[in-house]
């Protein structure tokens, strides 16, 4: 809900400003510059974080600095030891994007392959949302499909190039639990009661998870390995909140270590939104100069 996000950053912005100061055990004219969040998100929220950081550039008389949420995502992976050499292919998973970003320094980055419609992590809780589990579903999935087995076979979309597409994937995981699982055609008729859908729902959850789980991270995991293939470039990393998914980190691994590839999966901490990862864009902006004047505006939706 955005206006209740925002009012959460009112309030907490302050204390958690001044809780990362003691920890740091630095003063305020030690820092060299502000960083903030700049774009995409919820614009109530973006505006919180950039008039606080305005006035506190102004204040203090320190230069500002805006970042990009989705190159922050994929500079996370430049917080871990050993990190990743450029050029790397980062691919990028959360509840808004995904993306495959070819990564040529820290301030230089391309898409070269997003979503047309849905985003994988969109996928994940909508059909969480479906089996009747609470928001945010993602992690909820990834923890039953540990226990079942991906009986289930779900079509993969059929999109040229290194796009992405999920919304069909949705709509179909939508039929099959229509039926109660027992047509392996997805078809709209409901040939069972709401009865029936939740029985096979309960009894069956574990692995409708897991049959879910594997057709999304196979979707993911075919679109990189063809990004691979184009681009001769075998250094590849994961961002974003769908990369704390187990069997998206799992399926990499195995997937590098088969093909040759040198693959990054950052800490669990920096997969979902976290300051660091502003924090380390920030600071190669800073090292480029990369900086902004107080007419800087945030925008809910950017590409970088």
């Amino acid at each position: 809900m955005p206006e209740l996000a925002s009012r959460a950053h009112m309030e907490n912005i302050v204390p958690v400003v001044n809780a990362a100061i003691k920890e740091a055990g630095c003063g305020l004219q030690e820092i060299d510059a502000i960083a903030f969040t700049q774009a995409p998100g919820l614009i109530g929220a973006l505006l919180v974080g950039s008039q606080f950081a305005k006035s506190m550039a102004l204040a203090l008389g320190k230069p500002l600095i805006a970042v990009h949420h989705m190159q922050a995502h994929v500079l996370a992976n430049l917080l871990q030891n050993p990190a990743p050499s450029f050029p790397f292919l980062c691919l990028t998973v959360s509840g808004g994007h995904t993306q495959i970003v070819l990564c040529s320094s820290p301030t230089q980055m391309k898409i070269i392959g997003q979503t047309i419609d849905d985003a994988a992590g969109e996928a994940f809780d909508k059909t969480a949302k479906l089996l009747g589990l609470p928001y945010p579903g993602g992690p909820l999935i990834d923890k039953y499909a540990k226990d079942g087995n991906a009986i289930y076979k779900f079509p993969e979309p059929r999109i040229e190039g290194l796009d992405f597409s999920f919304s069909g994937l949705k709509t179909a995981i939508l039929y099959f639990l229509n039926n109660a699982g027992t047509s392996n055609v997805y078809k709209v008729d409901l040939t069972a009661t709401a009865a029936e859908r939740q029985k096979f729902i309960d009894e069956n959850m574990a692995n409708i998870c897991a049959s879910v789980q594997d057709r999304i991270v196979s979707i993911l995991l075919n679109k990189i390995k063809k990004a691979v293939e184009q681009t001769g470039i075998n250094k590849i990393c994961i961002a974003g909140g769908v990369s704390a998914n187990s069997g998206l980190r799992n399926g990499l691994t195995t997937l590098g270590k088969k093909l040759g590839w040198q693959t990054f999966i950052p800490p669990f901490e920096y997969c979902t939104d976290n300051a660091a990862m502003i924090a380390i864009t920030a600071h190669y902006k800073f090292l480029e100069n990369e900086f902004v004047d107080m007419s800087i505006t945030p925008s809910a939706n950017s590409a970088f």
